[in-house]
């Protein structure tokens, strides 16, 4: 662990690969920069990100955007700084790991949308469902992934980690010194 921690430092630009559980290519963003590191997660920033689908089309974010990588969660965080307010995009996930300059994940499919008046709304039951038996997820993974999504709706209920005041606001900042 401590390996990859002096491999990867703050300012380093990272790619995001996004896999299914078949190992497929799910989807890619040309860009993180490296804002904390440590032994429990990855903070990553972009600003009108490239991503690149698995059927090749691609697209820019219309936002910059925080993203909380973690070691030991089955999920990853997205703050996005909307002109509307700051919303998260929460992807039910393995772990990430690092791989060379790319930081790389399973998407299992459920997601967590988060409002900025604080409401949220678990999204894609039925591309779960679907995924969860063509692809033969185990009853372990289910189990994990029924877990971690309680886990991620129990830090958003207490505005803990990204969900904390200010937390998405203090990490832009870093960004913005970082790329000036």
């Amino acid at each position: 662990m401590n390996e990859e921690k002096n491999k990867i430092k703050v300012g380093d630009k990272l790619e995001i690969h996004c896999y299914k559980h078949d190992g497929k290519l799910h989807q890619l963003c040309d860009e993180g920069i490296v804002l904390a590191i440590d032994d429990d997660q990855i903070v990553v920033a972009n600003n009108k990100a490239k991503l690149t689908e698995a059927d090749g089309r691609s697209y820019h974010a219309k936002e910059p955007a925080i993203l909380f990588f973690y070691k030991k969660h089955w999920f990853n965080i997205i703050g996005q700084l909307k002109k509307f307010g700051l919303f998260y995009y929460c992807n039910i996930a393995t772990p990430y790991i690092v791989d060379g300059k790319i930081i790389k994940y399973i998407d299992y499919d459920l997601d967590l949308r988060v409002f900025p008046d604080g409401g949220f709304k678990i999204l894609d039951y039925n591309e779960y469902n679907y995924h969860k038996k063509i692809m033969h997820y185990s009853k372990e993974i289910q189990m994990i992934i029924k877990s971690e999504l309680s886990t991620l709706i129990e830090m958003k209920k207490n505005n803990e980690g990204p969900f904390a005041k200010d937390e998405i606001k203090k990490y832009y900042q870093i960004y913005k010194k970082l790329t000036k």
